[in-house]
């Protein structure tokens, strides 16, 4: 990840709400293609998802935090909170939409590596993987990872879903 990086703090309590905001600062700020957008699960007194922008210049990095800390509604920050981002936005996301194989995947976009769970060994290249147009790899020792699970007509789908039941829903 580029070392030019800062933390959005906006109080936000859950993933889909840390996701959106992603997308509203990068049209806030005009943000193009290249950089990356993650969420960072903040533990302690007060649980939160905070946002992490990685941008490929300094001067964007500038432009970025002068901006944010202006408009006052963030706490905006140096750096990110830890390695372990989930990347919502980066290089290639845009593409990653149907069925493509993992092959296609790595190559399109800047994820490195795919899993399986439960799998020892990574999947076939030629293996499809049905995005559901949510794929949301996760960084690992500096390197963005995608977990799937097996799927139906031997194909493979993201761990992480589009739209989880909430814990308790039927209660």
């Amino acid at each position: 990840m580029t070392p030019h990086t800062l933390t959005v703090d906006a109080g936000v309590r859950e993933l889909r709400a840390a996701d959106h905001l992603l997308h509203a600062l990068a049209a806030e700020l005009a943000l193009e293609e290249g950089w990356f957008g993650c969420t960072h699960l903040l533990r302690g007194d007060r649980p939160r998802v905070a946002v992490s922008l990685a941008l490929p210049s300094s001067s964007l990095l500038r432009t970025a935090q002068e901006r944010l800390t202006a408009a006052g509604e963030y706490e905006v920050t140096s750096g990110v909170p830890d390695r372990f981002g989930r990347a919502v936005i980066y290089p290639g996301v845009t593409s990653l939409t149907g069925t493509v194989t993992i092959a296609e995947l790595l190559r399109r976009s800047a994820i490195d590596r795919v899993t399986v769970l439960g799998a020892v060994s990574p999947p076939d290249p030629h293996t499809r993987l049905v995005t559901r147009d949510h794929v949301r790899p996760q960084w690992q020792d500096d390197h963005l990872v995608l977990t799937t699970m097996p799927a139906a007509g031997a194909t493979l789908v993201p761990f992480e879903v589009p739209d989880p039941t909430p814990c308790c829903a039927n209660h």
